[in-house]
């Protein structure tokens, strides 16, 4: 669930509905418990680096990327403080600058066009390079993995076939008011209605459903409340409900990579075990890890410790 400009302390203003759903999609412990820590717990050790912070994005699949560096950084011998579920870039980019946290999972263009809103297409390598100029001091990215989670234009197979839609563009030659589902933030993205209208010629309007691509967004493409869902791409739900992520050909969304955004904390040590992670993490793989959250209902310490064991990184 997506969690607006606050912290666990306006964890009364959610409501618990809200909670509930978010704890299944996530299959995971309490996130808004300050001293639970996910799978292997905290070691006494470190390289003198004190206890590293790591957050996550209100979001499953984050969640499962940050357990992943948590449990490669407690077998290095960091100890790790957990903090998961902390919501969008507006709520914890603030907290990594001012030290509050020290690792979060970023993505690549995301991160980029949050500190510089017209930043040009480019490729991952351009935009991770783009990332060390951007960044404020005390700042830096990993290297990025293979594995990306897109921001899309999602739509039913039924709707895409009705109107002969591949790409984004298609959509202007519909002739219905258009709406896509998506997170409130989706109207201020680069991408979203503003973008859409300058680079594709496409009017649309937001429907705001606070899951961050989530079940209740994948639901309310299937129901008919909307032609379109910003649905991350990693998403399993695309797959099993045969939906079509339209073309992008102008790269209007540019590449969303994971990448590790990270303080001055992150020594040389912990960076190599991170790194280690990033190099294994495919596109496949994170598909693969986020059906096990969503379809299994694994927790994200069990989905993590899995993973980990069979690529030989514990």
């Amino acid at each position: 669930m997506t969690i607006h400009s606050t912290r666990r302390h306006l964890l009364g203003a959610l409501g618990a509905g809200s909670l509930a759903l978010g704890a299944a999609a996530c299959g995971s412990s309490d996130p808004f418990d300050e001293g639970g820590e996910e799978g292997g717990g905290a070691s006494d050790g470190g390289s003198g680096a004190g206890t590293l912070a790591i957050g996550s994005q209100a979001y499953y699949s984050n969640e499962i990327i940050a357990e992943l560096c948590a449990q490669v950084l407690e077998a290095e011998g960091f100890t790790v403080d957990r903090q998961y579920q902390i919501g969008q870039r507006e709520v914890y980019m603030p907290e990594l600058e001012n030290g509050s946290l020290d690792l979060l999972p970023e993505y690549l263009g995301n991160l980029l066009q949050y500190y510089d809103s017209e930043a040009p297409a480019a490729s991952p390598e351009e935009i991770h390079g783009a990332l060390a100029e951007a960044l404020p001091e005390g700042l830096r990215v990993l290297d990025f993995a293979e594995a990306s989670d897109q921001d899309s234009y999602t739509t039913t197979s039924d709707f895409a076939s009705t109107h002969s839609l591949t790409t984004i563009g298609d959509l202007a030659g519909v002739d219905e008011d258009l709406k896509i589902a998506a997170n409130s933030e989706f109207e201020v993205r680069p991408y979203g209605p503003e973008g859409a209208k300058e680079i594709y010629g496409v009017d649309i309007s937001v429907v705001p459903v606070e899951d961050s691509g989530g079940p209740l967004t994948v639901q309310a493409l299937l129901d008919g409340d909307v032609q379109l869902a910003d649905i991350y791409t990693a998403n399993p739900a695309i797959a099993e409900h045969d939906l079509v992520v339209l073309e992008d050909p102008e790269s209007m969304i540019l590449p969303q990579n994971v990448v590790p955004v990270v303080t001055e904390k992150i020594d040389e040590t912990a960076a190599a075990a991170i790194n280690g992670v990033m190099a294994q993490l495919s596109a496949d793989d994170l598909v693969e890890l986020n059906r096990q959250s969503v379809v299994d209902q694994a927790s994200s310490a069990d989905i993590a410790t899995g993973w980990l064991t069979e690529k030989g990184l514990l």
